[in-house]
């Protein structure tokens, strides 16, 4: 997932939640930022990285398979949008192990995931659903709210997007066939979090550094 913290702050968020293993990938900036956390005995192998990824393979004692897992961030640049694409493209090197891609892909496929706002570029959600293809990658679906993000509080502003997504290849559907992929809500941590930020005055790095603490209490 993004977070835009670093990668000590997502540490302590990702212990606190009671995912003992891990792997993190501080923000630049406000940017980016990123956290895969999982439980249980299953050997993840960390594979490559970036700050636009995280590409993993999991030993899954479960179902006795190997299989890929990729935690992805789409660059919120338009301009740069191609550089995200191509990433993908390099990454599905291997067509024989089944793979899923998780995350904030910054980018529509179509109109209707889109409310608000300017319309999207017909080329852009062009370029990405071709992206997807090149890389058979098929959307999974889900449960739960249909948009994944918004932005202004009046209606007029308002603006809703479907950015977050899991995309995966045939073999790995076929691996787990019972698979639900659901979009949550703010979870009462998420909001306690928040409530702590804006207790907090002063610099930016000054409230990571109390944020941090009270994590640790």
């Amino acid at each position: 997932m993004e977070t835009k913290l670093r990668a000590k702050i997502m540490e302590m968020v990702r212990l606190k939640c009671s995912f003992e293993n891990g792997i993190e990938v501080g923000a630049i900036g406000s940017k980016g930022g990123l956290s895969l956390g999982w439980k249980g005995n299953s050997l993840v192998s960390l594979k490559s990285f970036s700050s636009f990824h995280i590409d993993a393979e999991i030993h899954d004692n479960d179902c006795g398979e190997v299989w890929r897992l990729t935690g992805f961030y789409g660059n919120p640049d338009g301009r740069r949008r191609n550089e995200s694409w191509n990433l993908l493209r390099r990454l599905n090197h291997d067509q024989i192990t089944p793979w899923v891609v998780l995350g904030d892909f910054n980018e529509i496929t179509s109109s209707f995931e889109k409310k608000g706002g300017y319309l999207r570029s017909k080329r852009k959600m062009n370029e990405f659903r071709t992206t997807l293809e090149d890389c058979n990658l098929s959307d999974l679906g889900f449960v739960g709210r249909w948009f994944t993000w918004k932005r202004g509080k009046f209606l007029a502003s308002n603006i809703r997007e479907r950015l977050d997504r899991g995309v995966a290849t045939l073999n790995w559907v076929n691996l787990f066939p019972k698979y639900q992929l659901e979009h949550l809500g703010h979870s009462p941590f998420e909001n306690l979090i928040k409530s702590w930020w804006d207790e907090e005055s002063g610099s930016v790095p000054g409230k990571l550094e109390n944020l941090g603490c009270r994590l640790q209490q």
